[in-house]
């Protein structure tokens, strides 16, 4: 079938790239959004272009910190008492999936995916858009005990031993603050990891919608799509309100939304939102590159003029307000960690859907019909893997499917 013309659904970093690398290969692209350009997921998060790092979300230690912890609303991963019993279903998957088995053989996946991925970040930055990634050099990870590094170091060791690159050394407590001197004197080790990189996630994004209409592409914000129908001919994207914009093909790439528009189309696996919470600080001197924070899973990224603290993963419904306990929780857990941080004087708090599935491996792909394709379901990944996204899908619109695709199977 002949791609001409092309609407994609969503308009954060893993829709926008799908529309670059499809007028790459000369396709007609319009992208359609709810809210706005990096209106969710793609604005608060931490930034991190970071391969060592991607990793599945299903992993062993989930089951050894216990399932019962995740009730407590300071954990950093919650789930707030429910009786939604879809979202009870997709937690006993999840769960399901939490096995040393099951997570190497994720691994492999994303280490081949892990190599392709700042590949497709060049490609952009290639072709015209502005703003640019960053080296994180050094890229810190940071703990209160040797324990709680061993921990890192040995999930390192299997996602070696499953295919992944990863370059790092443990550091020693005088060597660590003396790298980065905004570390506070409970963090007793660290690790430097190397061949990382970061970005600003809503300039970066706002730059990558720039170069699509700039290309000829057409971004409409404030339209929600409600159905997408395949005419035998072509799809109809139908928008509330009633009216319609019609394409050769369609591409689903809305996030924790995806479910209700992917199903008629044989799509049943769960997208179910991993809400995360950041906000910024502006300490007297904002380091240059990402920290890490293991044990007690915050992301600190600099974005600019600012300092970005990103954490948890709470399991609820994606349109769900913002819980100020989970602020609360996150500024609890890093306030020993960092010094010289004014923790009332935050800026941006924010609460974005990660779009996860139970078996943390993303859906790209075309569905049941050859003219819907999705573009989803990366959980925390949606940064680090968007651009690749964005070419494997392009590529399989137009060509030939990279064989990596066969374990993003949206109908698996």
């Amino acid at each position: 079938m002949a791609v001409r013309r092309t609407v994609i659904v969503g308009a954060g970093i893993v829709g926008l790239s799908t529309a670059w690398f499809l007028q790459e290969r000369g396709i007609e692209v319009t992208v359609l959004d709810r809210t706005g350009v990096a209106g969710d997921a793609s604005w608060g998060n931490a930034g991190w272009i970071a391969p060592a790092l991607t990793l599945p979300l299903p992993e062993p230690a989930v089951l050894r910190y216990g399932l019962r912890s995740m009730f407590r609303p300071s954990s950093p991963v919650y789930i707030p008492p429910t009786t939604d019993l879809r979202l009870l279903r997709f937690l006993a998957d999840f769960a399901r999936h939490c096995t040393a088995q099951r997570w190497t053989s994720a691994m492999e996946v994303f280490a081949r995916a892990n190599r392709l991925a700042l590949d497709a970040y060049g490609q952009l930055a290639a072709g015209g858009v502005a703003e640019q990634t960053r080296l994180a050099d050094p890229f810190l990870a940071a703990f209160t005990s040797d324990s709680d590094r061993e921990t890192l170091i040995e999930e390192f060791g299997r996602a070696r031993r499953a295919g992944s690159e990863i370059d790092f050394d443990p550091i020693d407590a005088d060597t660590l603050h003396s790298l980065e001197p905004l570390l506070g004197d409970a963090v007793r080790a660290g690790v430097r990891i190397r061949g990382q990189r970061f970005a600003d996630p809503p300039r970066f994004v706002a730059s990558l919608a720039d170069a699509v209409r700039a290309r000829g592409g057409e971004i409409a914000t404030g339209t929600e799509v409600v159905r997408v129908r395949d005419t035998g001919r072509g799809v109809d994207v139908v928008v509330d309100g009633g009216d319609s914009r019609s394409a050769d093909a369609a591409v689903l790439a809305n996030g924790a939304w995806l479910g209700p528009l992917a199903r008629p189309f044989g799509v049943r696996t769960r997208v179910q939102a991993g809400r995360g919470y950041s906000f910024s600080v502006r300490p007297p001197g904002i380091p240059k590159n990402p920290i890490y924070f293991p044990a007690q899973r915050v992301a600190c990224t600099p974005l600019h003029d600012r300092f970005r603290i990103a954490g948890m993963m709470e399991f609820r419904s994606a349109d769900a307000p913002l819980d100020p306990r989970r602020i609360r929780a996150i500024v609890e857990a890093t306030r020993p960690l960092l010094r010289d941080v004014d923790w009332e004087e935050r800026r941006e708090e924010w609460v974005g859907s990660r779009p996860c599935t139970a078996d943390g491996l993303p859906l790209i792909g075309r569905t049941r019909s050859d003219r819907v394709h999705v573009a989803g379901g990366h959980g925390m990944w949606g940064v680090a893997l968007g651009p690749l996204t964005g070419r494997l899908l392009a590529e399989a619109m137009t060509g030939e499917p990279d064989p990596l695709l066969r374990s993003f199977d949206p109908l698996r």
